[in-house]
């Protein structure tokens, strides 16, 4: 054997210590790219619409990147660990759409400017369901175990 039991074990604690940050560097960048669409989109479509739209391109992104970089140990199928990453994501969707109209709805009363006031919303909403979406993901999208 090319490795002993402990050190195989040394190996899987250290990758699974950079899991987390590894989420959030790829969630980051999912993110990133979710704000930036929805930013685009607003030109062509209202926010609600652009909110929902731009969460969709952010949500591919996020699960190539976590499915390449993140939870790379899962034996699962790509058919199904998007169904499962699509599941945990509609709980998400749910979560950053009624925050993003909620925070907009509640700083119009405080800040004159509507762009302004909608990155401001929509990026809270983004940020709202990393732990959730991060459990969720380890636990049902990626596990280890073939359901």
């Amino acid at each position: 054997m090319l490795f002993s039991r402990k050190k195989l074990s040394s190996i899987k604690n250290e990758s699974k210590r950079k899991e987390f940050p590894l989420f959030i560097l790829a969630g980051s960048i999912a993110a990133l790219t979710n704000v930036i669409c929805r930013i685009l989109l607003t030109i062509f479509l209202n926010f609600e619409i652009s909110v929902f739209i731009s969460y969709l391109i952010g949500m591919v992104t996020s699960f190539l990147l976590q499915r390449k970089y993140v939870f790379k140990s899962t034996k699962k199928s790509y058919k199904k660990s998007f169904a499962a990453f699509s599941l945990v994501n509609l709980f998400a969707l749910v979560q950053v759409w009624i925050v993003s109209l909620l925070i907009k709805f509640w700083l119009v009363n405080f800040i004159s400017s509507v762009p302004l006031v909608e990155f401001i919303a929509h990026c809270f909403g983004v940020g709202i369901p990393t732990f959730s979406s991060y459990f969720g993901h380890k636990y049902i999208t990626f596990s280890e175990k073939s359901r």
